[in-house]
């Protein structure tokens, strides 16, 4: 299915998704045996038996009390191999009587699509064309299950691109960031500019909905924490909005967080304003949220900024520099090199640099995405 143009107030309704704005056995039995348990053995079953009938905890202290220097007990061999192989029961039996362990249900937290260690293929629903160069991409779960996604995070994808000299398959590997809640039941989106050149993002381009795209993550990039500051500035260009969106709408969904943001934003033209429309419903329901833009190519009726981002442009929006004032960094090399300096090679934050450092800000005040 091609990609349908997305004009700037479209509010992408996908079908099924919100739109865009996750018995008994006697005691001589062959099959039991007595043993003695060890002292690190006995510890586990005492921590065992805090969470099994009081029956247990009964037995426990009568092999105890039976002149034994350590606690006594006769298993079942297959309840021995459900220990080992992590069964959560035990089936105790005794010459003098018989105990039943109920199951002991592990406490486990609801099911997460995402693992940070093991590629998980995910469905492409449908897309949507933003911009000239940039689409958006819904990709699909169980809705049953949570994306696992903190606040700031990111996702990584690859993409094959052939084999190596070994006949191994070769892949292209890049991050990218959800612009949707991490919340959201079912899905996730990613905003993706596509480049001529882009071996990953032709891969994306190509895509049809059914096929899939196979994702590790999350990886952590700032947790944010609410009320973590005072006020957050931010200083965006092009697709380096998206990590930016994330920490935004958990702002402002947040009744509690009564976190200031302020965000510069800069691009090429007007035309290439990622997602303006929301941004500016966003700033227009939500007092604590300040947007300024700045493009290179304005149009003749363009009354934002105009050019690359300067002094004035951050001195007049974003907060000055103080303890409680956290500045984050995301957009193309050459902007973050002119605002902050790039990161380090080791993909460190690195030596801050640039237009923040002449105005104050120190390293501890400023994060590069």
């Amino acid at each position: 299915m091609a990609a349908a143009y997305l004009p700037d107030h479209f509010h992408f309704p996908l079908k099924g998704f919100p739109p865009l704005d996750y018995s008994s056995q006697s005691s001589s039995s062959p099959l039991c045996f007595a043993f003695t348990l060890s002292g690190e053995m006995a510890a586990f079953f005492q921590r065992l038996a805090k969470a099994a009938p009081t029956a247990f905890t009964a037995a426990f202290a009568a092999g105890a009390g039976a002149g034994q220097s350590k606690p006594g007990f006769r298993f079942p061999i297959g309840a021995l191999a459900a220990v080992s192989g992590g069964i959560s029961y035990i089936y105790y039996q005794s010459s003098a009587d018989s105990v039943y362990l109920d199951e002991i249900k592990e406490q486990a937290g609801p099911k997460i699509a995402l693992n940070p260690d093991k590629w998980t293929e995910f469905k492409l629903q449908d897309t949507a064309r933003v911009s000239h160069n940039t689409q958006l991409f819904r990709f699909t779960f169980d809705p049953n299950a949570k994306l696992g996604l903190d606040v700031a995070s990111c996702l990584i994808t690859r993409a094959p691109i052939g084999q190596d000299a070994e006949g191994k398959p070769k892949y292209v590997i890049r991050p990218y960031t959800p612009i949707s809640d991490p919340d959201s039941k079912g899905y996730f989106d990613l905003l993706i500019k596509v480049y001529p050149e882009g071996k990953m993002s032709q891969h994306f381009a190509s895509l049809k909905p059914g096929d899939v795209v196979e994702v590790k993550g999350p990886i952590e990039k700032l947790r944010y924490v609410p009320n973590m500051k005072k006020h957050i500035g931010m200083i965006a260009g092009g697709t380096g909005i998206t990590p930016m969106l994330q920490v935004i709408e958990a702002i402002l969904k947040n009744p509690d967080d009564t976190t200031k943001v302020s965000l510069v934003y800069a691009n090429v033209s007007p035309d290439d304003i990622l997602l303006k429309q929301k941004l500016d419903i966003l700033a227009a329901s939500h007092p604590n949220l300040k947007v300024f833009y700045t493009v290179d190519n304005p149009t003749k009726s363009w009354k934002g900024g105009k050019g690359y981002i300067s002094k004035d442009m951050a001195i007049k929006g974003l907060p000055g520099p103080a303890e409680d004032t956290l500045i984050l960094v995301c957009g193309p090399p050459g902007m973050m090199e002119h605002i902050s300096g790039g990161k380090a090679k080791d993909y460190s934050q690195g030596e801050l640099r640039g237009i923040l450092k002449e105005l104050g800000y120190t390293e501890e005040m400023v994060y590069k995405f």
